[in-house]
């Protein structure tokens, strides 16, 4: 699987599109995904806005559950790699980060605010 750094600072704004929510490996038994080192993996749906195009929604998946962050909040995503990934017939892009942290000193706006 190749992995790709991705500058965050070109992404433009980074909004909290659903709050943190824990990953599943089994959505039967509710089992949650573990990293390598055994932590629990969380994942947030962010939205990305570049140079007023249209909005795009990512999942980040995250080691340890991100504290402080609410949806429509402005986010920090430090240490973003992106994944191409193959399965069969299916194929995409996931995305990780070391932290996703709620930016400091600007407004939250509530759900369906600009991006």
């Amino acid at each position: 699987m190749q992995s790709i750094p991705v500058d965050t600072a070109r992404l433009g704004v980074l909004r909290c599109a659903i709050a943190p929510e824990a990953k599943l490996t089994n959505p039967d038994t509710q089992e949650v995904k573990r990293d390598r080192d055994g932590n629990p993996v969380w994942t947030v749906a962010v939205t990305v806005r570049q140079d007023r195009r249209r909005i795009s929604v990512i999942e980040i998946a995250v080691s340890g559950q991100p504290k402080g962050i609410e949806e429509g909040q402005i986010v920090r995503v430090t240490g973003l790699t992106a994944f191409m990934w193959a399965m069969g017939d299916r194929h995409g892009v996931s995305f990780r980060a070391d932290a996703i942290t709620p930016e400091r000193g600007t407004p939250m706006q509530g759900k369906g605010g600009d991006a």
